[in-house]
């Protein structure tokens, strides 16, 4: 439920924001939304309340698009010190135990048939500037992503579609908060049959890896995913998109699937716990926290995109 914010209690945060542009703009039973930049938010009082309480900071920063959209986007080196300038800012507000989970998409040299290493230089400057260590790295592959980009891959067909992006797990310590048994996976059927048999055939491998007999005989509830996460993006009408068209808002063009911050959230926190997006677009990092019982704290300076939020949480019609 999007809770109404009384106008005293609105006009009284604004006032403790030393006169920046930041502010409340709605408020659920567990999260906070912020209608503010990025930059503005961290550097604000505001920001300072959370200092050091964030168990994970989950977020898809715009990336270095070769076209403008309208959620902004820089690019070349403007972009690479735009981002490592924010991984200080991150740090002061994770837990010593906390992470920091970005998803980064491939970028492309202008008008020509090669990829830009510009994510890449952006990640390894973000790392040394929050003196960060790199945990691990996922692949996030969308098997219904439309060809891209369309020049090389439709046009001239001289390439395959990009069809995944990265997503780097990072934190300010090598063993951060994490639990891979809260993410299990259903077992195959194989592994059932292997499980009720009883059997398997143990041994040396060509490997020279030696598999004990009860190896893969005990049944952990489930299987350990791997680090590459397939989720399709392809509703076109759930809450969401139906708030939107209702209110005429403009829908976010880069939404995340919510099986993304549902996976780390679970992964990676507790019920309870604190998770933050700093460029939070349309929520979906709010709206899985507020589903998995954990709170939440967003920032997005498009009052469009604030207001088409709300779709994603119950909200009393007018």
């Amino acid at each position: 439920m999007v809770i109404a914010l009384p106008t005293h209690v609105v006009a009284q945060e604004l006032t403790q924001l030393s006169g920046r542009r930041v502010r409340v703009a709605y408020r659920t039973q567990r999260g906070v939304m912020i209608g503010a930049r990025a930059e503005e938010f961290l550097e604000s009082s505001l920001a300072e309340s959370y200092r050091g309480k964030v168990h994970l900071i989950l977020t898809s920063p715009p990336f270095p698009l070769n076209r403008k959209k309208r959620y902004g986007n820089l690019q070349g080196e403007a972009y690479v010190k735009w981002l490592a300038d924010f991984a200080p800012l991150f740090g002061k507000l994770l837990k010593p135990d906390g992470s920091i989970v970005m998803e980064l998409g491939n970028a492309w040299e202008p008008g020509h048939p090669v990829m830009s290493t510009l994510a890449l230089r952006a990640l390894l400057a973000f790392l040394e500037r929050g003196k960060l260590h790199l945990c691990q790295q996922f692949i996030c592959y969308n098997p219904a992503r439309l060809p891209s980009p369309a020049q090389w891959v439709n046009v001239e067909r001289i390439r395959v579609k990009d069809a995944y992006t990265h997503v780097w797990w990072m934190a300010p310590t090598e063993k951060p908060k994490a639990d891979n048994r809260r993410v299990l996976k259903e077992y195959s059927e194989s592994m059932l049959k292997l499980l009720s048999s009883r059997k398997y055939n143990a041994g040396r491998r060509p490997s020279q890896h030696k598999i004990g007999e009860k190896s893969f005989l005990t049944d952990n509830k489930g299987a350990i995913p791997s680090n590459v996460i397939r989720l399709s993006n392809t509703q076109t009408n759930d809450p969401y998109q139906k708030y939107c068209r209702e209110h005429q808002l403009p829908m976010h063009p880069a939404r995340m699937p919510i099986g993304l911050p549902e996976f780390f959230i679970k992964f990676l926190t507790a019920p309870k716990n604190l998770v933050c997006d700093p460029f939070a677009g349309s929520n979906t990092t709010g709206a899985a926290a507020e589903k998995l019982k954990r709170r939440w704290l967003a920032v997005e300076p498009c009052e469009d995109y604030v207001n088409g939020s709300k779709g994603r949480f119950e909200v009393s019609r007018e």
